[in-house]
Formats: C-alpha cells, sequence, structure tokens
C-alpha cells in the first residue's frame, strides 16, 4: 500500500489561508531559537501541537555540554563525541557545533537563565563518555525547565513572531518541486493552509514509539512522518538512543533519571547486589549510553530480573538531595528515599539520532525546508549522543536553521499567494482502532527495534 501524499482531504478554494515569511513547526528549544535569529522585520509562525512549553527540551534533566572550564579544550569535547558516536560522527559537524556551544549557552544567561553557580563560578558536573567537566545544568536537575521558561519568555517579546499553540500540523504543503508551508488544525478543526516562504521542521523526537520510553506524549514522530510524505530524504532511522536508566515501577508512567547522577559516582547493581559495570567496561558507569544500556540488557537477562538498581548509598545524602531535588521528588512518590534505596531503572527509548537529512544550515532535501533539533540527522551524533549534546544541538542548529531561512526568505518576491495544491487523498471508507494500532507498534518496535538489534530484524520490522 503507497503512502497517501496528503493524510486528509482538503481543497485550497474553500480553506482557511494565512501568511508568513517563516513558518516554525514545533515549540521546542530548536523552534524557539531559529525565530529569534529570523530578522526582524519579517514575520514568523510558531506552530506547537501542545502549549509552549510541553516538549522533550523541558524534560531535559541533566544539562548543556560545552568547553568552559580552563583546562578543558575544544579537541577534548569533539574527541568524546566522535568516540562516544562509534566514530559515525561527521568531522566538520562535530568541530562546528562543539566550538560554538561557548558562545550559545553564554547567550542563555544573557537571556535570563539561572544556571547553577557554585563559589560564584558556574558549577560544571560530568557524565557519561566526557572526559572533563564541561555540563553546566539549572536547579539542579531542572535545566530544561530553567532554560525554556528563558527562551519562551524572550520570544513572547518579539514583535515579529507569533506562536499558536494547541495546533496540530498534519502536512506540509508543496508545489512546483518545493515547500510551501503546510496544512495545520488549530484545536481540532478544519484543516488551515498556512503558506510561507520558508518552513523550519523543529518537532522533536520519536520516542513514542516504543513501549518504554522518557518522552513525553507528543513525541510521535511527527516531522519524519511529514518529510517522509513530501518526499524528503530521511536517514539513520535504525538510531534510536536508548537511556540507561528510566525509573521502572510496574504499572505507572516512566521517568528519566539522569545521566548526572551516575556522573556523581551512582553505582548500577544488579538484583543481587553485585556492581556490574566494571565487568562490561573500564569505564565502568561513565560509559556511553549505548554501553550501558547494553550491558544493562545483558544483566538482566543473566539475573532473569525486569531491572537493575541505582545505588547512592555511598554518596554524601546532603549533596545528593541538593543536586537532584526532581529526582529525590519523583522516587519519593513510590516510597522510594534516593540516599538510602535502591532506584530500579531500565532501558528506554531517549533521542531519536536519525530523521531529516541536513547540512550545516539546517538545509533538507526540499527547496524551502529546512531543520533543526532532534528530528534532524545532522552527523552530529552518530550511532550514539553523547550525555548532554542535545540541547547544545537544538541552540546551534535552531540558530543556524532560523538565519539561514531568514537569509534566504529576503531573497524571495515579497508577494505571497495560495497555490492551487493538488492532492488525491480520501477519507477513509473502513474505520480502525488506533489505540489497538499504537499498541501494537509499541510492542513491535520492542521487539525488533529495541536495544539490541540487528539488520533481520529491523528488516522484519519495516515489512510488517
Amino acid at each position: 500500500m503507497m503512502t497517501p501524499r496528503y493524510l486528509v482531504p482538503f481543497d485550497t478554494r474553500h480553506a482557511v489561508h494565512r501568511f508568513t515569511d517563516i513558518l516554525i513547526i514545533g515549540g521546542g528549544l530548536a523552534g524557539l531559537r531559529a525565530a529569534n535569529a529570523v530578522q526582524s522585520h519579517q514575520s514568523v509562525l510558531v506552530v506547537t501541537k501542545d502549549v509552549l512549553r510541553e516538549s522533550n527540551s523541558t524534560y531535559a534533566q541533566g544539562g548543556i555540554a560545552g568547553v568552559l572550564a580552563p583546562d578543558d579544550r575544544f579537541e577534548n569535547h569533539i574527541q568524546d563525541t566522535l568516540v562516544a558516536g562509534a566514530n559515525l560522527c561527521d568531522v566538520d559537524v562535530v568541530n562546528m557545533v562543539v566550538r560554538e556551544g561557548p558562545r550559545r549557552i553564554e547567550e542563555l544567561v544573557q537571556w535570563g537563565t539561572q544556571f547553577d553557580h557554585e563559589e560564584g563560578e558556574l558549577d560544571l558536573g560530568r557524565e557519561g563518555g566526557h572526559s572533563h567537566e564541561r555540563i553546566v545544568h539549572a536547579q539542579g536537575d531542572a535545566t530544561g525547565a530553567e532554560i525554556m521558561r528563558a527562551v519562551i519568555q524572550r520570544t513572547r517579546s518579539l514583535a515579529n513572531v507569533r506562536i499558536l499553540e494547541n495546533t496540530f500540523t498534519v502536512d506540509l504543503l508543496t508545489h512546483g518541486g518545493q515547500c510551501r508551508g503546510a496544512v495545520v488544525s488549530e484545536n481540532g478543526g478544519p484543516p488551515i493552509m498556512i503558506w510561507a516562504k520558508e518552513t523550519i521542521l523543529c518537532t522533536g523526537g520519536a520516542g513514542q514509539v516504543f513501549r518504554e520510553s522518557t518522552n513525553p506524549a507528543v513525541a510521535t514522530a511527527d516531522g519524519s512522518s511529514l518529510a517522509y510524505r513530501a518526499g524528503v530524504q530521511l536517514s539513520d532511522m535504525e538510531f534510536m538512543q536508548f537511556h540507561p536508566t528510566v525509573l521502572y515501577i510496574a504499572g505507572s508512567s516512566r521517568s528519566l533519571i539522569t545521566e548526572a547522577i551516575r556522573g556523581e559516582g551512582a553505582h548500577l547493581v544488579d538484583s543481587t547486589g553485585h556492581r556490574f559495570m566494571p565487568d562490561y567496561d573500564d569505564r565502568a558507569e561513565l560509559a556511553p549510553r549505548d554501553i550501558v544500556s547494553q550491558s544493562i540488557i545483558r544483566q538482566m537477562h543473566a539475573t532473569s530480573h525486569p531491572c537493575v538498581y541505582l545505588d547512592l548509598s555511598h554518596l554524601n545524602a546532603k549533596h545528593v538531595l541538593s543536586r537532584f531535588p526532581g529526582i529525590a521528588e519523583v522516587c519519593a512518590k513510590f516510597g522510594l528515599d534516593i540516599t538510602s534505596d535502591r532506584i530500579p531503572v531500565r532501558p528506554g527509548a531517549h533521542y531519536m539520532l536519525g530523521g531529516v537529512t541536513v547540512d550545516r544550515q539546517g538545509r533538507t532535501s526540499l527547496p524551502g525546508l529546512w531543520a533543526a533539533g532532534e528530528v534532524t540527522s545532522s552527523g552530529l551524533h552518530g550511532a550514539n549522543r553523547l550525555a548532554s549534546n542535545s540541547l547544545l544541538e537544538g541552540l546551534v542548529y535552531g540558530a543556524a536553521a532560523g538565519g539561514a531561512a531568514s537569509r534566504s526568505a529576503s531573497e524571495r518576491d515579497n508577494e505571497m499567494r495560495a497555490l492551487p495544491i493538488r492532492q488525491s487523498s480520501t477519507s477513509p471508507t473502513e474505520s480502525f482502532d488506533i489505540d489497538d494500532v499504537r499498541v501494537s507498534l509499541k510492542s513491535l518496535m520492542g521487539r525488533l527495534v529495541g536495544v539490541e538489534r540487528n539488520a533481520e530484524g529491523l528488516q522484519k520490522a519495516a515489512d510488517t
């Protein structure tokens, strides 16, 4: 069965039409940073399917990686990124992002982000795969929420930016081999045609196609789907990163336990109390995420137990509670004291490494369409993302894509008009149970596209 070009029928002759210079689909960090990069005389419309704060960016706990310490070097961060990515990264992209990182972090400070300090200096943490302390964080383990607070406040103050919340993007509009905007539905209403000189995809990840995931409900691979139906090139779609430590309480929703907790010295132990990571890797709990996730799965199989445990009982209790107040609060709801009780964890789908193929400016294979953030395959992460490089990517690529799209829009004719889009999609004649499809998909992905996967399983999943 062929994938339809447009999911729902619409008639451009009778639809509501809106016009903007730059359309940004997605309201996370990449999308809002892109909006801030557009020239002030150009109109920007940001469309997000939930409220603005509901994105993966808000839920990021660990922090942002950047070379800020006197004893650190760009070359160190670059090498750590390449090693974590199994040397499948684009070296030029890694160089660009790492070297631009400190400037983008300083920009956040200027915009009002309150990062944690110690004795007047930024408090830099260390996480798995990093050779130096270089992670800036806020409110202990609420970095994403604090960054988004500041960036949302700044973006709302921009006179040229309008924000449409609770608006779902149904499809990209294409005509004459170019992206011309998008079809959206505001609050479940009829299709609205948004025409734009340039469109930027910043829709985030795909964690919700897996049963075990750290992602919020909005992370449903919308951007990759939009791009796929429009014929845009995608890359490395098999590269889903699994976070090693997701709180495992049977019957409850999953919560991320940040990488930084192992950076502070937490141990991973199995059901017998054995600290097992030194058996798998010399870096123990500070090995890159893919290695830790695979080791956990193997230890679960070896012990016939559904999870392993984080043990912080050997650490200073006062420091643990001040450094990880959010995690302490979540665990307390389940009767767990993180300073003394073992925390049950197992891997969960966390970050989509593949996606829409982009160059260093965020340009896609479809003229008029740009992309930034988790929806992309930029070449930064390779086969495995280094901890705390995700918010960094959103900042750097959001700024790049927003600036490039703005310059491109300046070169276009000022006149915009609705175009005669031809679409052959018809309303379905048979209903189907979307909840059943969702459950079946999550089960399929867990079996064949999980932490341990191979070519045969991936092909079987694709053919199902």
